[in-house]
């Protein structure tokens, strides 16, 4: 019976190590190809030219490299670069390089589809099929550099997890792969250049916190009300507000880092004073800030932009407030690639 072969970037650096030493190699040997699989990325076992070709042919007969595949590449007008990512198991998601002319941002997935049920949100209406792993998250980031290079002629200089899935739903390899990305061993990346942006699951902002991450926090609020927010996001009810602003106090008291809050205003959903004074104090509890993102129909359903107007208001409200907003310009809109649009059309 065929031996089945192992993932090897599923090995530490100690494992890889131990493998060399067992087939009577060096253990440095294990140094080498770990380097090759996290710092330069190597997508198969002929690219490692500093190892014999006797340890290569090795490498092919116990292990494998489960490296993802663009299978699809759109360009925006605007440059917003969309990919399907194909997985080795044939699933596919989504990854967005959004350029503007101070950064480029990586947006990437963490799950295949979804488990929350947001209902503006095209992700949510696939179901949750699998988590990604630390590897397929981090190959995402890597094909992204090298598109931003070839396009921009710029390296990426920062990434956010909001692509498709709810992140702290797949905590453990989400950190996984930001330790990859951030390792002098791995990609070198500041931490402080990553945002980690959640629908809101406070046992898991306070995990956050006790585990002493150096990533940045953005929570996906849309509605500091709750009757409000669980109609948009039915998960709220079972994480309401008050559970939610708890756990951002303990973050801040933790880390002492502000959080971002990301808020969508809707046509005759929250476009009301009264959403906007709650906003204004759920605001109060810890030093934060408001990124209102311009909203990109799934559909012609409920889910529609409201009017600009709303959008002044929510921003003199809080800025007289002494709360910082930003209000963020709809980037991809014309391949799909804005936010809450990613839902794999390009998958039968």
């Amino acid at each position: 019976m065929k031996k089945e072969k192992k993932d090897i970037r599923s090995l530490t650096k100690e494992q890889l190590r131990d493998f060399f030493v067992s087939i009577g190699e060096k253990a440095f040997r294990g140094n080498q190809v770990y380097e090759w699989l996290w710092s330069k990325a190597a997508h198969d076992f002929d690219a490692m030219t500093n190892l014999s070709k006797e340890v290569r042919q090795l490498l092919e007969e116990h292990f494998v490299i489960n490296h993802i595949q663009v299978d699809e590449m759109q360009r925006s007008n605007d440059g917003t670069i969309k990919n399907a990512v194909k997985l080795h198991d044939g699933l596919t998601v989504e990854s967005v390089l959004i350029p503007t002319f101070s950064r480029t941002t990586a947006c990437v997935s963490s799950q295949v589809g979804c488990s929350l049920d947001c209902q503006f949100c095209a992700t949510a209406r696939l179901k949750r099929m699998r988590n990604l792993n630390a590897d397929e998250i981090y190959d995402q980031v890597v094909a992204i550099d090298q598109e931003s290079r070839l396009y921009n002629g710029i390296p990426l200089s920062n990434i956010v997890y909001m692509g498709m899935g709810e992140p702290l739903m797949n905590y453990k390899n989400v950190l996984a792969s930001i330790e990859k990305i951030t390792s002098p061993e791995g990609l070198g990346m500041s931490p402080k250049r990553i945002t980690v942006s959640t629908s809101g699951v406070p046992k898991m902002i306070k995990k956050l916190a006790d585990d002493e991450v150096k990533f940045n926090l953005a929570v996906s609020l849309h509605s500091a009300i709750d009757e409000v927010r669980t109609q948009i996001m039915p998960f709220n009810a079972s994480f309401p507000l008050k559970d939610l602003k708890e756990s951002l106090i303990y973050w801040y008291q933790k880390t002492k880092r502000r959080v971002t809050y990301e808020y969508l205003i809707w046509k005759d959903i929250n476009d009301k004073p009264k959403d906007i004074a709650a906003l204004v104090e759920f605001c109060k509890a810890i030093p934060c800030k408001v990124n209102i993102i311009e909203y990109n129909p799934i559909d012609d359903g409920a889910f529609q932009q409201a009017d600009a107007q709303v959008t002044s208001a929510y921003q003199r409200a809080l800025e007289q407030a002494g709360i910082t907003v930003t209000v963020r310009r709809s980037r991809g809109k014309d391949i799909d690639a804005a936010c809450g649009q990613l839902a794999n059309k390009s998958s039968k």
